[in-house]
């Protein structure tokens, strides 16, 4: 009984969520699009002609926002490249290259790796979260081992200047996180846009601008 009432609860919530109206109006798949459409405004990511990788793209939100904002290539395709990577399946979603896997295996990242091959990238975007135990200390363990594979990632893929935007939870783990990223970036950043709710403890971390540049090959 008492499920069914929180799952109304939820169901009530998410009804008349102002973002969830909003996502449909606009036919976003998820309402976390306006959580990147939000930082962006505030932090210019998305321009033409860049390359970008989504992790943890599913259902799609983040990957429409890119296109969106890199639209308008000459036979409307787009300037720029966008390589979206989750464990579940995605609808397709025009001019954005998918991988379903598990971005923990090597053999799903070594995928990644060929695919973006020696282009480095201007932003790598990560919307990933573990599946939640509701034991907090051991989901932040799990969440920041994301973070880290994300932030080994971008320092082995990024350009120089290249930028970081990870989910992450404000809580166990967040300082030292925090501590993490400042000695990968020149300039950390939180964000918590308006479309995370604010019951959530979900937050964001945006690093610009690697302090070490690793040498080519």
């Amino acid at each position: 009984m008492k499920k069914n009432k929180f799952n109304k609860a939820w169901l009530d919530q998410h009804r008349n969520d102002p973002y969830v109206k909003l996502a449909q109006k606009h036919g976003y798949r998820a309402r976390a699009a306006f959580k990147l459409l939000e930082i962006d405004e505030e932090e210019h990511l998305i321009r033409p002609g860049i390359q970008v990788v989504d992790l943890g793209s599913t259902p799609g939100a983040w990957s429409q926002v890119l296109r969106e904002r890199l639209a308008g290539a000459p036979g409307g395709g787009i300037f720029g490249r966008i390589v979206a990577l989750d464990l579940l399946p995605m609808e397709p979603i025009a001019d954005v290259e998918f991988i379903q896997g598990d971005f923990r295996e090597d053999a799903v990242l070594s995928q990644l790796e060929s695919l973006i091959g020696e282009n480095k990238l201007d932003l790598v975007v990560s919307d990933m979260a573990p599946n939640l135990s509701g034991v907090e200390i051991a989901d932040a363990a799990r969440m920041a081992d994301l973070i880290e594979m994300a932030l080994q990632f971008s320092i082995d893929h990024l350009k120089p200047n290249g930028v970081l935007l990870v989910k992450c939870f404000h809580g166990s783990g967040y300082s030292q996180l925090v501590e993490r990223f400042k000695q990968v970036f020149v300039q950390v950043k939180p964000r918590k846009p308006k479309a995370s709710r604010d019951k959530s403890a979900e937050t964001y971390l945006l690093g610009r601008g690697l302090k070490f540049v690793k040498p080519a090959h």
